[in-house]
């Protein structure tokens, strides 16, 4: 990055990154007897609501989601019914937090960080996942694309956040398991910590930036930013 000053405001994705889609696999074992059709499923929901955003079109990321398991129902030529939809909707207002999100967002809380959560969900009425998972209370805001309509990682998602903050994007540390998120936050001028949560990796080709901060495990990377503070983040 080229500012020097280190990030004061910890900028943490939620699906996935503090909440476990795992609980989903029920589901998609049940419905298409192949719990690796998860994967499958979440990757064409991100991949349809960047193109969503590419056209200038935007519709809820939940709405998305159904959407999208309903193609991949035609694509495996799997019938659906409308108990698999009220299922998926469940599931995923009722994600718990992995096991190491406590105690990483209470080391970070504790070193002095502001806390707070840029998602591709809508917000909705409470108690939202992040109260249900009994997260809620580590961040000071929470913060949707859907304010701005587009999703991440457009750039316009992560200056949102700079702007209700008041603050400059290089002041904003994205913590994200998804490398796609971390690009568009280093692109817009943040600094990118890289959680590689199973089914995740690093990306190395010509252009692509390369995450500040990489580790296997949120409480791990929780301590190097708070060391980052005066030396681990790249500059």
């Amino acid at each position: 990055m080229p500012h020097s000053q280190s990030p004061s405001i910890i900028v943490f994705d939620v699906n996935e990154t503090l909440l476990d889609i795992t609980t989903l696999e029920p589901l998609f074992t049940r419905v298409f007897g192949d719990t690796r059709v998860l994967r499958e499923w979440f990757a064409q929901l991100v991949l349809y609501s960047q193109t969503m955003t590419l056209s200038g079109l935007y519709t809820p990321f939940g709405e998305l989601g159904v959407g999208t398991l309903q193609m991949i129902a035609d694509i495996h030529q799997v019938t659906l019914a409308d108990a698999d939809i009220v299922e998926l909707k469940k599931r995923m207002s009722n994600m718990p937090a992995h096991p190491d999100a406590e105690p990483a967002l209470t080391r970070l809380r504790d070193a002095g960080f502001r806390l707070v959560t840029l998602t591709n969900s809508a917000s909705g009425a409470s108690p939202t996942p992040l109260e249900k998972a009994g997260l809620s209370h580590f961040f000071e805001r929470t913060f949707s694309v859907e304010t701005v309509g587009k999703f991440k990682p457009a750039p316009e998602t992560y200056r949102l956040v700079a702007q209700e903050l008041e603050v400059e994007t290089f002041d904003l540390c994205l913590v994200a398991c998804h490398l796609w998120d971390t690009i568009g936050a280093q692109a817009a001028g943040c600094r990118g910590a890289f959680l590689t949560r199973p089914g995740n990796a690093p990306l190395q080709a010509p252009g692509v930036p390369l995450p500040d901060l990489v580790a296997s495990e949120l409480n791990v990377l929780a301590d190097q930013i708070i060391l980052g503070q005066s030396s681990s983040f790249r500059q």
